[in-house]
């Protein structure tokens, strides 16, 4: 066997394998003698079938399954052995592919083609900069915040009319068909507002014509209006004649004294100036993750610009478009490459920060960090949080699940790298209200 690699240029390669009839006949004859054990063919006793019969039924199959095998185990065995740092995977290359024929017995040259990672050096300072967007936690914020918990600690009551905050209890009865279904009907959650006004003003006993498909979020949320499955929907066709029965009202929950303990607890809080401020500062923290998210999106903006790396990107076109299960077309994977391009230089990028300055995450810091998940869990169903022995199982529980744990050693590095550069380049402060910093998170 001989396996060579030839540079076509810094960021493409060729890997060429040579075999010869001594590297692979040996392992090749041994399974033709197994299959030989197990196949029975008419007029022959099991195991006794002619070794030509053999070979040809089963030869063409085994030669290529030794030939794969063989291939795959050098390849990448050769890869890490040079330790050449490739993108994607390696793709058969016809072009560097020759033998006379497919038989065993014969010599054969497989080529395939790697993607090589591009070489290039991350120098940072103060004259990189990078804004670090906070959300102002303004009046209006505090506001809205208030009317959530006052909603959220409210009770619901009977009313006369409707309003467009109401939810309308009624009978829906199908006017061409068997479908019959009481449901409610919340004004708020519908998106027509010509809909939207038929229910206001309506009283218990009125009656309206209407298309269930208007006041449902899609088919699951219509097939459990109307207590059917999502397989019967094309039964529930045409109108509908909704009958009211009662009509429910949100009354919010008072903003007093009450409130504030089963929010924060008894007594922790005494007044609203009091209650604006612990939400103002709650609100500041919560705030973070979302500035901390958006950082590294410019982050990785900035940074991918101002290195301008060069990918194989042809070869890493060809091996999205081979590896790719929904059978994309080339014009899909051409409109969405420079996405995927940016993210790989970035991820590029993170990697080499973490190599040369031995950032790690250790699996004592994952698991302090599902503790500190879990603690906030319970805070927020006001459950009592268990002891440490408990707190130390149920994160064991959680880090039995190899892609949660994977996700949050990522989530971590990630942080760790984003704190670097942070210490290495000047952050710019600035503050935004809430609406434009969606409108930056989504540019």
């Amino acid at each position: 066997m001989n396996i060579t690699d030839e540079k076509i240029d810094d960021l493409n390669a060729v890997i060429k394998i040579k075999l010869t009839p001594e590297d692979y006949m040996g392992k090749y004859e041994a399974k033709l003698k197994e299959a030989r054990k197990q196949s029975t063919e008419a007029g022959f006793r099991p195991g006794k079938v002619p070794m030509g019969m053999i070979k040809k039924k089963f030869g063409q199959s085994i030669l290529a399954d030794e030939l794969n095998g063989m291939i795959n185990e050098t390849l990448y065995k050769h890869i890490q052995e040079k330790g050449l740092n490739v993108l994607g995977n390696p793709l058969p290359s016809e072009e560097h592919t020759t033998f006379e024929k497919w038989e065993a017995g014969s010599d054969f040259e497989f080529g395939y083609k790697i993607g090589l990672a591009p070489e290039f050096t991350v120098k940072l300072s103060s004259k990189d900069k990078v804004v670090f967007h906070k959300i102002k936690v303004d009046s209006e914020i505090i506001d809205k915040q208030i009317e959530d918990f006052a909603k959220r600690y409210g009770q619901m009551k009977a009313a006369d009319v409707a309003e467009k905050d109401d939810m309308v209890f009624g009978e829906f009865v199908q006017k061409e068909g068997d479908i019959t279904a009481k449901s409610t009907v919340s004004i708020p959650l519908i998106d027509d507002a010509k809909i939207q006004k038929k229910f206001i003003g309506l009283k218990a006993g009125d009656k309206i014509v209407i298309d269930p498909k208007t006041v449902s979020k899609g088919d699951a949320d219509m097939a459990a209006m109307l207590h059917i499955k999502k397989e019967e929907l094309n039964t529930a066709t045409g109108d509908f004649e909704f009958t009211v029965e009662e009509i429910k009202r949100l009354e919010k929950a008072p903003v007093d004294q009450e409130l504030f303990d089963k929010i924060h607890g008894k007594d922790t809080v005494k007044t609203e100036k009091e209650f604006r401020a612990k939400i103002e500062e709650e609100m500041s923290v919560a705030f973070v993750n979302d500035s901390e998210r958006l950082f590294q999106k410019d982050l990785a903006a900035y940074f991918v610009k101002k290195l301008a790396i060069k990918l194989p990107d042809e070869f890493l076109k060809s091996w999205i478009q081979q590896s790719n299960e929904k059978n994309a077309s080339m014009e899909e994977i051409e409109a969405e490459y420079p996405q995927y391009s940016d993210q790989l230089k970035w991820q590029l990028i993170e990697n080499k920060i973490i190599q040369e300055n031995e950032i790690k995450v250790e699996i004592e810091e994952v698991k302090d960090y599902v503790k500190g998940m879990l603690v906030q869990q319970y805070a927020q169903y006001n459950m009592p949080t268990p002891d440490d022995a408990a707190l130390e199982e149920n994160a064991l529980g959680v880090l039995k699940n190899q892609e949660e744990t994977k996700k949050i050693f990522d989530y971590l590095y990630k942080n760790k790298v984003s704190d670097f550069f942070k210490n290495s380049i000047k952050l710019q402060d600035k503050e935004v209200s809430q609406e434009d910093f969606i409108k930056l998170f989504y540019a």
